[in-house]
């Protein structure tokens, strides 16, 4: 499909059509990435995306135990200074 960069205040802009928007499920707010004389339109990854999935296989493996068991117990200063 072809279009035409138009003028967009100082700036300049495309129109995308409904039916490639539809097609590409982008979001509102997109990322956008020049790369050998194209532009890359890909929608914003979200901070913590796919964290669930990285978890679960972690606890396949078993990485996901604590590295210091200590610092679950409370240190004489935790009972002594420590104010609650």
């Amino acid at each position: 499909m072809r279009t035409r960069i138009v003028k967009i205040g100082n700036s300049q802009g495309i129109r995308i059509p409904k039916l490639i928007l539809e097609r590409s499920n982008l979001a509102e707010e997109v990322e956008l990435e020049a790369q050998d004389n194209q532009i890359v339109i890909r929608s914003t990854s979200q901070p913590r995306q796919n964290w669930e999935a990285a978890f679960r296989a972690m606890a396949e493996r078993g990485d996901d135990e604590m590295l210091d068991e200590n610092s679950l117990t409370q240190t004489q200063w935790d009972k002594d200074e420590w104010q609650w």
